[in-house]
């Protein structure tokens, strides 16, 4: 090595091992090995930071997916403990499925917004070993944050809604629910809407922050309630006697058996009016299948009656023919 070069080289590069003469020696640069050791030791330091983010990030998703599925299982069991044992053998491999999938929805989100959080304050640290003045782009960004937190807070309430919902598994998609202002069938569930279509074909489109109250009549088991309007002259036991044999024996038939989950219940007089009283049979049902077993029980007790001449109540007044049960 020339006189030239020695004096051309940094002080520091003088030290025999240091960084600085590693550094010099490899690159011949004289501000690479000034800043060799600076350059070590953010490396180093940037290197934790990653590491320790990468660990924290997966041990918030391992406890994420753990806290999610915990709480769906548990709501499955908490909903399959009060229902029938047959209902529980037709509703819970599809409430487990739908359990399943409700977890990996509001694992997913949540598991994307904690990476987010982690990965944010690991750049944020690296930012502030390079030197990075942080506090204008902090505050920049905290005004900024207000400002949209203002600006949007329906659609944070969304959102928010619509995660428990998702989370409770209050319904699902095919299920018939009352939301208040719109009822109908789920055609699809969002964190932020839920598209409802009632009977009319209406769609609905419903936003998870304005849902107040849910009424879900598919979850679990239905059931079908026939309110049979008869005369005052009618004898109870007569219509007791053939309501109890005509669906007994119609729901044992091959269309309905797959859909009835436990043997009628002939409850016998439900009200009394002046035009007549109300006799009320129950039949619980599989989901969504109450109102096809309402109408063919109902279209049978009808003939049954007529068969029988039970008398009906008389709300047109000279009318041939009064009205049958669900007409």
């Amino acid at each position: 090595m020339s006189i030239v070069d020695d004096l051309a080289q940094p002080d520091c590069a003088q030290e025999a091992g240091s960084w600085c003469a590693r550094f010099y020696e490899w690159t011949n640069n004289d501000f690479l090995a000034r800043s060799a050791d600076t350059i070590v030791d953010k490396t180093v330091t940037i290197t934790v930071i990653v590491v320790v983010a990468l660990i924290v990030r997966r041990l918030l998703h391992k406890l994420i997916t753990r806290v999610v599925e915990g709480a769906a299982e548990s709501r499955l069991h908490r909903m399959l403990h009060r229902a029938p044992r047959r209902v529980k053998q037709v509703a819970a491999p599809l409430v487990s499925a739908r359990r399943a999938q409700r977890a990996r929805t509001i694992g997913s989100v949540l598991r994307s917004i904690a990476s987010v959080v982690v990965l944010v304050t690991a750049a944020i640290m690296i930012l502030a070993e390079f030197g990075v003045a942080l506090g204008p782009i902090l505050a920049s960004a905290g005004i900024v944050g207000i400002a949209i937190g203002f600006g949007a807070q329906n659609l944070v309430r969304d959102f928010l809604s619509g995660m428990f919902m998702l989370l409770e598994d209050q319904y699902g998609v095919g299920d018939v629910v009352d939301l208040g202002e719109a009822s109908g069938t789920v055609e699809a569930v969002g964190l932020r809407i839920t598209t409802l279509r009632d009977l009319t074909g209406t769609v609905w489109y419903v936003r998870n922050g304005e849902i107040l109250r849910v009424g879900n009549k598919s979850q679990g088991f239905a059931v079908a309630v026939l309110d049979l309007p008869l005369g005052h002259s009618a004898d109870i036991e007569e219509v007791n006697e053939i309501v109890t044999r005509v669906v007994t024996e119609r729901v044992a038939e091959a269309d309905l058996v797959d859909d009835v989950l436990e043997p009628p219940e002939v409850l016998g007089v439900e009200r009394v009016g002046p035009e007549g009283f109300t006799f009320r049979v129950t039949v619980r049902t599989k989901p969504g299948k109450q109102w096809a077993v309402q109408r063919a029980l109902n279209a049978t007790i009808s003939d049954a009656f007529d068969d029988a001449a039970v008398p009906r109540p008389v709300l047109f007044p000279g009318a041939a023919h009064p009205p049958k049960p669900g007409g």
